[in-house]
């Protein structure tokens, strides 16, 4: 069990100056309302000019839009500045954000709307074919439409019918009566959906409690003497914001903390992120081990000034260790490596350059945050033992939406969260991942489910079984095969992919398929994944 000081969030808000999310917002524009909070591009906003346009866009929500507390949004947006401005007004208005990919199929985002029950979606313009494809069997009634450069040429008129401009509700909310915000720690404030073992995507249900405890916890592990210094540190912010690393860490926290973030609209896009790097003098970086990487081998690379990087943080995917030592070498400054999961809100252990650090684990657990790892009966191990990951924490989620089954299954009714994850602690309580208990696949950060995977395969009508596994991969972390078995021949695997680029989103894509005429199986019939996930990492190995 981790040494943690018990209480410290509890006593922070019980202190009555945190009752519902957009109150970081509120207090970070009352200590520097200037400061800027967010860039992205050409664009900027100060705290102020933040808190301004999130008051409106709450304003709108409950007087024009008709939506009311409770009610669940959809924003299925790239990173840009009116994804704050969403988020902190949305929330001011009681409402409930469901983070929504831009990159889901049709499929994806029918399931998503549908078990959400989302009213309204503020969606990227060039996507509405798709919420039109599917709003007939979706709840959503409210359509707001915003454009990449909404901020620089503001559009107010619709031309889709049925529709709103994210501008125009702004302006709408801003000639509209005051607007209290809501208060209530255990109000829901996010649905944060995650796979399961079964492959069915869940809503992590997450309250204002859940979500300012993990800010409050982040923040006191910086509380030591010029680690951060708000009115000078600007960090860069590379992550989609719909992940909810990104979303609590660089939208949330940011705020918490008075900090001055750039976000990058693409990650994937390395000249967007170089460019930000060469023109902010940045102290805080946030990527994963794939950004890392591709950064390095960026031709202009060397061309950045790291004189003020303090220290980066990894979350979202395994950081390699190779990859961590180059880095320093080459910027002079620490990667920390930060551990956490949708259903923990999600930050439950990470560290900065100045805390304590073993090389291989991934730090200590965040305040007020208990670890344990156990064994298949659920008993304690000893150190240096592997065994499943358990936590408990102000931070761990209420349950899954509408599913007490699979939330009996992962929460205990002492509070104890089940994170299918095998882990090392030592006596310090430094964490270790060892492997995943289930048969996730992580690639790029995300998880791919491989039954969702075999669910799509399995429609085809050639095929007759399949297993998919993850194998690791130098830029994504791991990477998706299939191996696959015919009902008849003939059948090739370019022609299995176009049939899987109709359902699923490009991450969870097969990077490789290898057809058998059989698959193993045990005695009883069972495929035997282990089997073949073994065979696929050999060469690896």
């Amino acid at each position: 069990m981790s040494a943690s000081v018990q209480g410290y969030v509890a006593a922070e808000l019980a202190r009555g100056d945190y009752q519902n999310v957009h109150d970081l917002l509120a207090r970070a524009c009352a200590k520097h309302p200037q400061r800027p909070a967010f860039s992205c591009g050409e664009d900027r906003l100060s705290y102020a000019e933040l808190a301004s346009q999130a008051d409106a866009f709450a304003r709108y929500l409950r007087h024009h839009a008709g939506l009311q507390p409770s009610d669940r949004l959809a924003v299925q947006l790239p990173n840009s500045l009116q994804y704050p401005i969403a988020v902190f007004g949305a929330l001011k208005a009681g409402l409930v954000i469901v983070n929504t990919n831009p990159q889901y199929t049709a499929a994806e985002a029918r399931h998503q709307f549908r078990d959400s029950g989302a009213k309204a979606i503020l969606v990227l313009d060039r996507l509405l074919p798709l919420v039109r494809a599917v709003q007939a069997d979706t709840g959503l009634q409210q359509i707001i439409l915003s454009s990449a450069d909404d901020l620089q040429k503001p559009v107010y008129e619709s031309s889709e019918g049925g529709t709103q401009r994210f501008m125009q509700a702004l302006r709408l909310g801003a000639d509209s009566p005051a607007l209290d915000s809501v208060a209530g720690l255990d109000r829901l404030a996010l649905l944060q959906y995650t796979g399961g073992t079964t492959g069915v995507s869940k809503g992590a249900m997450i309250s204002h409690r859940n979500l300012l405890a993990n800010v409050l916890q982040t923040i006191e592990l910086f509380d030591q003497p010029g680690l951060l210094e708000p009115e000078k540190d600007v960090r860069i912010a590379p992550l989609p914001l719909y992940h909810i690393m990104a979303f609590a860490t660089n939208c949330l926290s940011s705020v918490g903390m008075g900090l001055h973030t750039v976000f990058i609209r693409d990650g994937r896009n390395l000249d967007e992120t170089i460019g930000a790097m060469q023109r902010y003098p940045f102290s805080l970086l946030s990527g994963i081990n794939t950004l890392f990487v591709g950064l390095m081998n960026h031709p202009d690379f060397r061309s950045i000034d790291f004189s003020h990087l303090k220290w980066a943080t990894s979350g979202g995917a395994p950081l390699n260790s190779e990859v961590g030592r180059r880095w320093q070498a080459l910027t002079g400054a620490p990667i920390r490596e930060g551990f956490g999961l949708t259903e923990a809100s999600p930050v439950v252990a990470t560290g900065t350059q100045v805390s304590p650090h073993r090389e291989g684990y991934i730090g200590q657990a965040l305040i007020d945050t208990e670890l344990r790892t156990v064994d298949d009966e659920g008993h304690d191990v000893p150190p240096e033992t592997p065994g499943e990951l358990w936590l408990r924490g102000p931070q761990v989620m209420q349950g899954y939406w509408q599913r007490p089954e699979e939330t009996a299954k992962v929460l205990t009714e002492d509070g104890w969260l089940k994170t299918g994850d095998v882990a090392l602690l030592d006596a310090e309580g430094f964490v270790k991942i060892v492997d995943r208990k289930k048969d996730m696949i992580l690639v790029s950060g995300f998880n791919v489910f491989p039954a969702e995977i075999e669910d799509v395969l399995m429609q085809h009508p050639s095929v007759r079984e399949c297993v998919a596994v993850g194998v690791p991969d130098e830029r994504k972390g791991e990477a998706v095969k299939v191996y696959v078995s015919l009902k008849e021949a003939g059948v090739d695997g370019e022609a299995l992919l176009r049939h899987c680029r109709q359902f699923l989103t490009g991450y969870k894509l097969p990077s490789f398929v290898e057809i058998r005429d059989e698959l193993p199986k045990t005695s009883v019939g069972k495929l035997l994944r282990r089997q073949l996930r073994d065979e696929a990492r050999a060469p690896a190995t």
